[in-house]
C-alpha cells in the first residue's frame, strides 16, 4: 500500500507538471491528499503495534523513515510548484517596486541606503517617500496594488497604518509590520504590556515580567549574584554562573498559525562587561556554560520566547479577519535576562530593532542593525513567486473524508515556509519547535502540522550534515565564508559609517571606490568607520596601519579620507583595496553688503570661551575718525572687523571683507617693490614648524611674485634665488616629533645648525631670524635664542617670535587633544612669550589672538593649526576664488584693517609665470604674515 501510494504521488507529480497554468496548485492538492494518507498509515501502524510484512521488500522501512519519505516528496512537490511560479514571473520580465516611507530618517542614512541597494540588486525598483501620504504609489488605487513591498521605517509606521488596511492586500505584497505584535506589545501603562491586562495565560510560571512593554525608560540592570536562581538545571548538572541581560532579534514572519525565527547575533551585557558587545547567542551561551548546558540554555531561550509570542497573540485571535496580509512581518527585540539559571525571563519586548546597550560612538548601534536588516532582505526576499489569480482561483483544495484542504494564504505561507526553511541563513526557527507534538491520529492535519513536519524534515537534514538536492545551492554568505579560509577574498566595504552622515555622491556601493560629500561651515570633524563585507578582510585609515575607526579634522575646502581594505594574515598587511572620499568643507556663510550696513567686531567666539572676561561673538564697533598711525609693535592688541547688516546675527555678515583691525593703529602693506628693495642683501632664517613654514613661503611668493619651489619640508632648506639672487631663505623643522626623543635634535642644536648652514651672516638687523610655531614654544627657548646668538657673535640680528597659535581643540583621534581649561592656560603661556620676548628685545606677531576667534577656519591638517595650505597654479590666468597679496590695497574695502582681500595684482604681475608655480592661500596666515612684513620693512629702517 505504502509503495503504491509513493508511485501514486511520482505519477501524479510527472502527469501534472506538464499540465496548464492551474497544474502547481492542482499538484499541491494531490500531493498534501496523498502526504496526509501516508501519515494517517504510519500513526495507525505506530499505535496497533508491530505489521505483517509485506510481499514487497523495499516497502520494510521504519516508520520515521517512510514519514521523512513522503515529506521530501512533498517538499519536492512545492519545490516544483515554486520554480514554475518563478518561470511564469520571468516571462515576460516583470520588475517588482518597492516603497521605502523614510520618515525623519535622511535619504544620506546608512538604513535608507541599505534598503535601496539590496532591494535594486535584487531587482526591485525602489520609491522613497516619507509617508505613505506622499508617496504616488501608494495614492494610486489606495495603495492596494502596483507595488509588492513597503517597508515603514521608524517615524512612518502610523502613516502606513492610516494609509492602508493590511487586512486589504494582495496575497504577493508585503508590509514590515504585523498590527496584531504591534497592538499586544503596546504600553498599557507604567510599562504594562497591552496584552497582560485581558490575558488569563499570565501567572506565576509565565516568563516574563509585567512591565515590559513601551519606551525602554526603565532602566535595565544585570541582576546581582545574590538573585541567581538554579532552576531548570539538567540532574547532576553544576550550577552555571551566568549573569547577564541579553537582547535577541526576532523576525516574526506570521501570527496565524505563529511562524518566527531567532536571528544568531545578540547584545550582551554583563557585571564582567558592563558595555554591551556583540556576539553570537550560540558562542556566548557555549563560552558560558560549556556544550552541554549551553544546548540547554539554548532551548530554554527558545521556549520562553516562544510562550511570550503566543500569549500575546491569543488575545488577538478573536479579532482575526479572513483575509489577512499573508507575506507581513515584524522585527522584533526581546530582553532576556538570566540570574544564574539556563532559564531566562523576558524584562523587555520592543516592536523594533533596539541597540542601546552599545556604544553609539563607535557605530556598533546602526552596524549591527544594518547587518541583521540586511541578512534579513536576503532571507524574505531571495526571488518572487507571484502566482496569478486565475491559478489561485482554480485551486480547489482537496476533497474526501480525509483530505487537507488549503486555503489561498495558506498555500501561499507554506510556500514560502519551505523555501526559508530551506535557506541558509542566520535565522533559525524558533517558532513552531521541531520538538513540538502534531495532532491526534484521529485529527484531521493542519497547516501546523505540516509547518512542523517540514521544519523537521530540513532539521533532520542539518543534522546528519547533508542537504536536499532542492537546497544544495549555497547562499552568498556561506559562500564567501566557505571560501575565506583565513584569507581576504572579498575586499570590499559593505557601507561606510559617518557621524554627521555624509551624503556619497555617488551613492555607495561596494564596487564604487570614489567618492565626494560636501559638508557645512559649522562641521569641523568626521567620524568614520567603514566596514568591510567580510570579516577576514581589515580596514585601515590613510595607511596600512591606521585605525579602523577615527576622528578626521575637516579644513575648509578640500580634504581627503583613504580607506584601505587589506589582507592583514601576512607579516606585513596587503593593500587589496583603496577607496577615496573627498570632502569639502563649505566657507562659513557670507552675506555680500550692497546697500547699507553696520561694522561689527569680534575677538573670540561664544563656542569657545578662552578669556571669559572678556565678550564674545559680534559687538557693535565705531572706527576711528582720526587717521591711524603705524603700528609699533606686531603683537599691539586688535580685533577682527566685519560688516554685517545687524551685529546680532552672523549670518547677515560679508564674511568675505572681514579684516585685522589692531586697536588705535594700522599695519601698512608693504608694497613690492619696497618689500624687493628692503629684502636685498638680506638673509632670513625660519626655525619652526608647519605654521612658521606657512608664513615663510608667504614671504617667499610676495618677494619673488610668485612661488616656484614648495614641499611640505621636515628638515632643513635654503632658498639662495629669491629677489634676483640678491636674498637667501633658510628654514629648519622644529622639533622633529617623529623621531625617538633620545633622537631628537634639541632646540639648540637645531638653531645652531641653521646658523652654520646659513654663514656668512652679518650681525645686524640684515640678517632675521623668524622662531615660532603651533604650540611648542615656551620661555626657555626665547633664553636659548639669547644665549645661542651671544656665543655666535649675532647679538644684534633681528629676531621676530611668532607666539603660538590656536590648534590641537579637537577630539582627533591619534594626537593629543587640548580641553578649554588647557586652552586657556595656553593663552596664559602666551602673554608670557610676549613679555619675555620684549624684555629680550625681540619683535613678536602675536598669532594666537589672531587665530583665537577665527579656530573654525583651519585648513587641511590633523592639529586644526593650520591656517593655510600651497596649491598648485597650473593655469596662466587667475581664476575668480584665487586671493593675491600684492602691493595695492582696494579701493573697495568697506572696512578697515589686514584682510584676506586686502590687496591686487601688480599692472606688470597680471599674468602667472609661464612656468608651474604654486600660491599660498589662507586669509588668517595671509593677515599675520603680512604683519611679518611690515615688522621686516617699516617705512624708515637703519
Amino acid at each position: 500500500m505504502r509503495c503504491l501510494l509513493v508511485a501514486l504521488l511520482r505519477e501524479a507529480g510527472a502527469l501534472l507538471r506538464r499540465r496548464s497554468r492551474s497544474g502547481p496548485l492542482l499538484l499541491l492538492g494531490v500531493a498534501v491528499c496523498l502526504f496526509y494518507q501516508t501519515l494517517m498509515v504510519a500513526r495507525n501502524r505506530l499505535r496497533s503495534g508491530p505489521q505483517q510484512p509485506a510481499a514487497d521488500v523495499r516497502c520494510r522501512r521504519p516508520t520515521e523513515e517512510l514519514l521523512m519519505e513522503e515529506t521530501r516528496m512533498f517538499i519536492s512537490t512545492l519545490e516544483a510548484i515554486h520554480k514554475e511560479a518563478q518561470v511564469r514571473s520571468q516571462s515576460p520580465p516583470r520588475r517588482r517596486q518597492a516603497v521605502v516611507l523614510t520618515g525623519q530618517r535622511p535619504v544620506s542614512d546608512t538604513e535608507v541606503q541599505l534598503y535601496q541597494r539590496v532591494l535594486q540588486q535584487i531587482h526591485y525598483q525602489v520609491q522613497m517617500s516619507r509617508y505613505a501620504e506622499t508617496s504616488s504609489s501608494l495614492r494610486q488605487n489606495q495603495g492596494a496594488v502596483g507595488w509588492s513591498l513597503c517597508l515603514c521605517l521608524s517615524g512612518a509606521e502610523r502613516s502606513c497604518l492610516r494609509r492602508f488596511s493590511l487586512s486589504h492586500l494582495q496575497l504577493h505584497q508585503m508590509v514590515n509590520l504585523l498590527p496584531e505584535l504591534m497592538e499586544a506589545f503596546s504600553d498599557a501603562g507604567e510599562g504594562l504590556c497591552h496584552f497582560i491586562t485581558h490575558s488569563h495565560l499570565t501567572g506565576s510560571g509565565f516568563p516574563m515580567i509585567p512591565h515590559s512593554c513601551g519606551s525602554t525608560s526603565q532602566k535595565l540592570q544585570v541582576p546581582e549574584e545574590e538573585e541567581r536562581e538554579d532552576s531548570h538545571l539538567p540532574v547532576g548538572a553544576p550550577p552555571p554562573a551566568l549573569v547577564a541581560m541579553v537582547n535577541i532579534y526576532v523576525l516574526v514572519t506570521s501570527v496565524s498559525p505563529l511562524i518566527s525565527f531567532l536571528h544568531d547575533i545578540s547584545v550582551v551585557t554583563t557585571n564582567q562587561e558592563p558595555r554591551g558587545q556583540v556576539v553570537k547567542l550560540r558562542d556566548f551561551l557555549l563560552q558560558q556554560m560549556g556544550p552541554d548546558i549551553s544546548q540547554d540554555a539554548l532551548v530554554q531561550v527558545k521556549r520562553v520566547t516562544g510562550e511570550v509570542l503566543q500569549a500575546a497573540l491569543s488575545t488577538n485571535q478573536k479579532k482575526e479577519n479572513l483575509n489577512r496580509c499573508v507575506l507581513c512581518y515584524q522585527l522584533m527585540t526581546f530582553t532576556l535576562q538570566f540570574s544564574g539559571s539556563v532559564s531566562p525571563v523576558v524584562v523587555q519586548v520592543d516592536p523594533d530593532l533596539q541597540f542601546s546597550a552599545l556604544s553609539d560612538d563607535t557605530f556598533d548601534r546602526q552596524i549591527t542593525k544594518d547587518l541583521i536588516l540586511e541578512d534579513m532582505l536576503h532571507f524574505l526576499l531571495p526571488s518572487e513567486t507571484h502566482l496569478s489569480s486565475d491559478t489561485q482561483r482554480q485551486y480547489g483544495g482537496c476533497r474526501g473524508t480525509h483530505g487537507v484542504c488549503l486555503s489561498e494564504e495558506e498555500f501561499v505561507l507554506l510556500l514560502q515556509f519551505q523555501q526559508q526553511m530551506k535557506r541558509s541563513s542566520p535565522f533559525q526557527l524558533l517558532y513552531p519547535s521541531t520538538s513540538s507534538s502534531s495532532s491526534s491520529s484521529s485529527s484531521p492535519l493542519t497547516v501546523s502540522d505540516l509547518l512542523i513536519r517540514i521544519a523537521r524534515f530540513y532539521e533532520i537534514q542539518k543534522n546528519q550534515g547533508f542537504r536536499a538536492d532542492e537546497s544544495e545551492e549555497l547562499t552568498n554568505q556561506e559562500s564567501a565564508s566557505s571560501q575565506d579560509d583565513g584569507v581576504c577574498v572579498d575586499p570590499h566595504l559593505r557601507q561606510i559609517y559617518t557621524d554627521p552622515p555624509l551624503t556619497l555622491t555617488p551613492p555607495f556601493s561596494p564596487l564604487v571606490k570614489e567618492y565626494r560629500a560636501e559638508v557645512t561651515f559649522d562641521t569641523v570633524t568626521i567620524r568614520i568607520r567603514p566596514e568591510p563585507v567580510s570579516s577576514v578582510c581589515k580596514v585601515h585609515l590613510d595607511e596600512h596601519r591606521g585605525p579602523r575607526m577615527a576622528n578626521y579634522p575637516v579644513g575648509l575646502g578640500n580634504s581627503r579620507i583613504s580607506i584601505l581594505v587589506t589582507d592583514d594574515t601576512e607579516l606585513e598587511p596587503v593593500v587589496m583595496t583603496i577607496y577615496t572620499v573627498h570632502v569639502f568643507r563649505e566657507s562659513r556663510p557670507s552675506l555680500p553688503m550692497f546697500g547699507d550696513h553696520v561694522t561689527c567686531s569680534f575677538l573670540q567666539d561664544c563656542g569657545l570661551m578662552i578669556q571669559p572676561d572678556l565678550s564674545c561673538g559680534l559687538q557693535p564697533f565705531t572706527p576711528s575718525q582720526s587717521p591711524l598711525h603705524t603700528c609699533s609693535s606686531g603683537h599691539q592688541p586688535g580685533q577682527w572687523v566685519v560688516p554685517c547688516l545687524s551685529c546680532s546675527d552672523n549670518r547677515t555678515c560679508d564674511w568675505r571683507e572681514v579684516a585685522w583691525q589692531p586697536d588705535n593703529c594700522n599695519h601698512p602693506i608693504v608694497e613690492r617693490p619696497q618689500l624687493q628693495d628692503c629684502m636685498t642683501d638680506r638673509k632670513v632664517l625660519f626655525i619652526g614648524d608647519s605654521t612658521n613654514r606657512g608664513m615663510m613661503y608667504f614671504l617667499l611668493e610676495r618677494v619673488n611674485s610668485s612661488l616656484e619651489d614648495w614641499g611640505k619640508a621636515h628638515d632643513l632648506l635654503v632658498y639662495g634665488n629669491l629677489n634676483s639672487g640678491r636674498t637667501q631663505v633658510s628654514y629648519s623643522y622644529y622639533p622633529q616629533f617623529w623621531l625617538e626623543k633620545k633622537l631628537r635634535p634639541t632646540f639648540r642644536q637645531a638653531l645652531l645648525q641653521l646658523i652654520h648652514r646659513s654663514r656668512p651672516l652679518v650681525n645686524s638687523n640684515m640678517t632675521v631670524l623668524v622662531v615660532g610655531g603651533v604650540q611648542w614654544l615656551n620661555t626657555d627657548h626665547l633664553r636659548t635664542v639669547r644665549e645661542v646668538l651671544d656665543r655666535e657673535s649675532l647679538s644684534d640680528v633681528l629676531v621676530v617670535v611668532k607666539s603660538l597659535g590656536m590648534g590641537f581643540h579637537l577630539p582627533v583621534d591619534g594626537i593629543r587633544s587640548l580641553t578649554l581649561r588647557e586652552i586657556q592656560q595656553l593663552y596664559r603661556e602666551n602673554t608670557d612669550i610676549i613679555s619675555t620676548a620684549k624684555h629680550h628685545g625681540y619683535e613678536v606677531i602675536d598669532t594666537f589672538s589672531i587665530t583665537m576667534g577665527r579656530y573654525k577656519e583651519f585648513l587641511q591638517g590633523r592639529c586644526a593649526c593650520h591656517f593655510h595650505e600651497v596649491e598648485k597654479i597650473e593655469s596662466f590666468s587667475l581664476s575668480e576664488n584665487t586671493t593675491v597679496s600684492t602691493n595695492r590695497t582696494r579701493s573697495s574695502r568697506t572696512t578697515p584693517g589686514l584682510g584676506s582681500q586686502s590687496a591686487v595684482l601688480d599692472t606688470d604681475q597680471e599674468v602667472w609665470p609661464k612656468s608651474l608655480s604654486y600660491h599660498v592661500r589662507g586669509p588668517v596666515n595671509q593677515v599675520y604674515s603680512e604683519i611679518l612684513l611690515s615688522r621686516l620693512c617699516p617705512r624708515t629702517r637703519n
